[in-house]
């Protein structure tokens, strides 16, 4: 007999790493950036948790220690903090509290920048596991997240660039989390045919 799956829920955490947009001077585009294009791009609910934190690490670290364990975040995506500046410590606070490193994420990420900017080299992105979740560094310009979460097409809407978010739902499959389902028309989830679930069945 076959039944309709309903996609499961996910929670997902959300932190942007700014000492103006925290302390009011502008209005933060990072978070609304990332809420928007999840939810475009996932079919399964999400709930989202945010924070909008100052560049100190400790903070930082706080921060995204209490997304994992306490919100029990399956997926936290920060943004901002990632450069070489001396305040630019994101990647730091996402190395100390992680288990196991993904450098591969910050690898592709870089790689879909410098096909704008010579300077996507000085980007210290990074991803981690902790538990049964996966922290990952994003840029902080809205088009920037844009282009790193979806990848790059030509003029046809064909893809020429991967866009990192396609290894994100198998990668949360084999730690453990929530099965994710995405638009095809936004990213396709990739996932080899072993790990594939049959759609619209449970």
């Amino acid at each position: 007999m076959t039944t309709t799956r309903t996609p499961e829920p996910v929670r997902i955490g959300l932190v942007s790493v700014s000492d103006r947009a925290s302390q009011g001077v502008y209005e933060d585009k990072g978070i609304p950036a990332l809420r928007d294009w999840l939810a475009a791009a996932l079919c399964n609910p999400v709930e989202f948790e945010t924070r909008l934190i100052p560049d100190e690490q400790p903070l930082i670290e706080a921060a995204l220690i209490d997304l994992v364990d306490n919100a029990a975040c399956d997926l936290v995506l920060t943004t901002g903090g990632t450069g070489p500046a001396p305040r630019d410590v994101t990647p730091d606070a996402t190395l100390a509290i992680g288990e196991r490193e993904m450098p591969g994420f910050g690898e592709q990420m870089r790689q879909i920048s410098l096909r704008f900017v010579p300077t996507a080299i000085l980007s210290r992105q990074t991803a981690v596991i902790r538990g049964r979740a996966l922290v990952l560094n994003l840029p902080g310009q809205p088009k920037s997240i844009r282009e790193t979460l979806e990848g790059l097409r030509d003029a046809d809407g064909h893809s020429v660039v991967p866009g990192i978010f396609a290894a994100i739902p198998y990668c949360l499959d084999l730690i453990g989390g929530p099965y994710l389902e995405t638009r095809d028309d936004i990213v396709r989830a990739f996932r080899p045919k072993s790990a594939l679930r049959p759609a619209g069945t449970a």
